[in-house]
């Protein structure tokens, strides 16, 4: 797809011409000059310029300033942007409570209203834009379901707060509940912590899911390289936004689609950057979705396999010391990729949305020995990644537990203390009726038995709060925010709704954990499995109608994303095709 030599487009196999050529579109024509376009912005490609804005959270805050500089760019470039708004559910705010069921299920709403607006429309082109843990692999997933020419951006991490002399983030809050329910801390040095912890726009400052994701943007190609650095309230941010705009029509000269450069090698490349950062547990979750999207099969145990592999670099709460902020300032995803492909640790021919390769992309960067956020490979924080995946009788399907920052308690075995649902173990850990040793168990909280597959940060920070986040370990088929630290282990499977050895454990049965070795076993006979098998039941849910029963019908394992439809292996026609 070329322009003309007069500047404008030959439009005989962009989606845009359903509604903008010939005589029979008149109609459709009448509505964008309604709009205030004139014609050779009606006879130019369409870009859907997708933001997650609202004022739920800080993460979302800053994202129609972005999406406006991105429509800037598409303007620029001779392109027609037309913005619209999707959904978040921001974690933050829903985390510790039933709100947290909506979070990954915003997800899959998020790439449904993305594709459905972008196909209602017939959009040529899109650039999404997004803070928020589920907004970004959300948005990722519809480019790669919808496969016109796009470019994700990110909109940034927030500034650390500053306390008594440190950087913190609102995991510190969340540490401080359970350093206030010890008695530990008083409630005016909660009240002020609470007031500082977040000064401003952006998405939560660790390598939590958002940034862990942002990370993952840039890895696999989808994304302008640098554009996940800078923090959200940084007005600079912008000049990434107009170039992003720009980026994308070139795609649309160049028709190059995001399953041209989000290939098995990119993911890869992705999963690697997921253990380098010691990310979020989360990025084995959305990973294997983004590639359902787009036909790689590219499951948990595969990026178990990457995570063995690859060094541990950068040094990044909150296992270790600094926050985005710092990671952008010491040279950002080149950085890393930088040392990773010197290392041979990533693959260099990957294409990505600079019409570039990331070795390409790389010349002229050259590793900052003067810095100590990102180490270079030769000097790992440890010789494996931040984050196992673990298999074993209690998880034939696996699990996941981030280790970055771990010096010690990488193994554990003890008396399972079993819990139906989150509240009842907060509860729980709130009264300190829990003994050293323990293993806390956490069911019936999986994508299905949830539903919705709840994070648990409330608990897990609130045992760290008080000191004893290294005396218990903590299982769960729910999930953990990518805040969380401690021998916790999630993603187990099959959930415990779906009649996984999770929900046959009672109260004193032994759970043996070796985060080195990757095993997670429960220490009881097959004969007395099977007897509590066959007089086990599926729990009822409290959801019997709305968003959370519909996504319940669907959803399938979260060692393959949790996904909710058949993806590339159901698909007949792809959108950019029409």
């Amino acid at each position: 797809m070329a322009r003309k030599p007069d500047g404008s487009w030959d439009k005989s196999n962009l989606p845009s011409r359903h509604v903008t050529e010939g005589p029979a579109r008149s109609p459709h024509r009448s509505y964008y000059y309604a709009m205030g376009l004139g014609t050779r912005e009606i006879n130019a490609p369409f870009v859907g310029v997708a933001s997650c804005w609202n004022e739920a959270a800080p993460c979302n805050t800053a994202l129609m300033r972005q999406a406006h500089a991105v429509s800037e760019g598409v303007k620029k470039a001779g392109a027609t942007p037309r913005e619209f708004c999707t959904i978040t559910v921001t974690d933050g705010i829903a985390m510790g409570h039933e709100g947290m069921r909506s979070s990954l299920v915003s997800r899959e709403v998020i790439a449904d209203s993305v594709e459905l607006t972008m196909r209602g429309h017939s959009y040529d082109a899109l650039v999404g834009v997004a803070g928020c843990d589920k907004s970004l692999p959300g948005m990722m997933m519809a480019m790669l379901r919808l496969n016109v020419p796009s470019v994700f951006l990110y909109g940034g991490s927030i500034l650390p707060g500053r306390w008594k002399g440190k950087d913190v983030t609102v995991v510190d809050v969340f540490e401080a509940v359970g350093q206030h329910s010890a008695g530990n801390l008083p409630d005016e040095e909660l009240a002020g912590l609470e007031r500082v912890a977040c000064p401003g726009d952006g998405a939560c400052g660790g390598q939590f899911t958002a940034n862990t994701m942002a990370c993952v943007s840039e890895a696999i190609g989808l994304a302008l390289p640098l554009s996940a650095s800078l923090p959200a309230p940084y007005l600079d941010r912008d000049a990434y936004a107009v170039a992003s705009g720009e980026a994308v029509v070139r795609l649309i000269e160049q028709n190059i689609r995001p399953r041209d450069i989000c290939t098995r090698k990119a993911f890869e490349n992705a999963a690697v950057v997921v253990a380098a950062t010691g990310g979020s547990t989360n990025g084995g979750l959305h990973l294997p979705a983004m590639a359902h999207e787009c036909g790689i099969d590219f499951t948990l145990a595969d990026m178990a396999e990457i995570f063995k592999r690859t060094p541990h670099l950068a040094d990044l709460k909150p296992g270790g010391r600094y926050v985005a902020k710092d990671m952008g300032e010491a040279g950002g995803m080149p950085m890393l990729l930088r040392t990773l492909l010197d290392g041979g640790y990533i693959h260099g021919d990957c294409l990505t949305v600079t019409g570039k390769t990331i070795a390409e992309n790389l010349e002229g960067v050259v590793f900052n020995e003067n810095q100590d956020v990102i180490r270079p490979y030769t000097n790992p924080l440890s010789p494996t990644g931040g984050v196992v995946g673990l298999w074993g009788s209690l998880a034939p399907d696996g699990a996941i537990v981030k280790v970055a920052g771990m010096t010690s308690h990488r193994a554990h075995r003890g008396p399972a203390r079993v819990f139906d649902g989150e509240e009842a173990c907060f509860a729980a850990v709130e009264r300190g009726d829990y003994a050293d040793g323990d293993v806390l168990v956490i069911r019936y909280e999986g994508p299905r038995g949830g539903p919705g597959m709840r994070e648990m940060l409330s608990t897990t920070a609130a045992l760290a709060g008080q000191g004893r986040g290294d005396k218990v370990a903590l299982v769960t088929d729910g999930r953990f925010s990518g805040g969380t630290r401690g021998l916790c282990i999630g993603h187990v499977g099959p959930e415990a709704q779906a009649g996984g050895p999770i929900g046959l454990v009672q109260d004193g049965d032994i759970i043996a954990i070796d985060a080195d070795a990757g095993t997670i076993e429960l220490e009881v006979g097959a004969d007395e499995l099977a007897r509590r098998k066959a007089e086990w039941k599926p729990r009822q849910t409290a959801y019997g109608s709305g968003a959370l029963w519909k996504f319940a019908q669907g959803v399938g394992p979260a060692h393959l994303g949790a996904t909710t439809h058949p993806g590339f292996a159901g698909e007949r026609h792809v959108y950019a095709d029409i």
